[in-house]
């Protein structure tokens, strides 16, 4: 495995969702605008997450995706796992390194993720100040406010003006 562009932008987009999550699914379009990734990368990052069961979707307005599991459930490595190609063999010998070393550094690599999880991530950056901004409820409690026509005496056309005007001067 290599840790690419891909496994960054899953991580950094996944710690966003849960910043945010809480107010309801977080449309992949403001994911993309906070973390300046284009959208169309991050659905394909976001298919083989939700393949994977690390995110679910819901569709329709007010839609998005939440996470699904606890970030106390997921890893670095199941993220980076989802999104990153397996190297085989062949890629690391023509890189100049030996099968057997390859797997010894995949593995080192995968168990030092396998212990950093979703929540201390997100916890790190809550303690290092980031702010989270919550969306409105989509309906108010209060009624709205009903605008009545203005019923004035005023005429409202030319014709009625000077029909007020000849009454007023008779």
């Amino acid at each position: 495995m290599r840790m690419s562009t891909k496994g960054r932008y899953a991580v950094n987009a996944l710690i966003d969702l849960s910043l945010r999550q809480a107010a309801g699914p977080v449309a992949l379009a403001t994911i993309s605008a906070r973390q300046r990734v284009s959208l169309s990368y991050l659905e394909q990052l976001f298919s083989r997450l939700r393949r994977d069961g690390i995110v679910e979707s819901t569709r329709g307005p007010g839609g998005g995706y939440t996470l699904a599991r606890d970030t106390l459930a997921i890893s670095v490595a199941d993220i980076v796992s989802a999104v990153e190609d397996p190297i085989d063999a062949e890629d690391a010998a023509a890189d100049g390194l030996s099968s057997a070393l390859w797997q010894r550094l995949n593995g080192q690599m995968l168990d030092i993720m396998a212990t950093v999880t979703l929540k201390s991530l997100v916890e790190e950056q809550l303690a290092a100040g980031a702010t989270v901004e919550s969306r409105p409820n989509k309906r108010p409690n209060t009624a709205p406010a009903v605008n009545k026509p203005v019923r004035g005496t005023v005429p409202n056309s030319v014709f009625a003006l000077a029909r007020s005007l000849v009454r007023q001067g008779s």
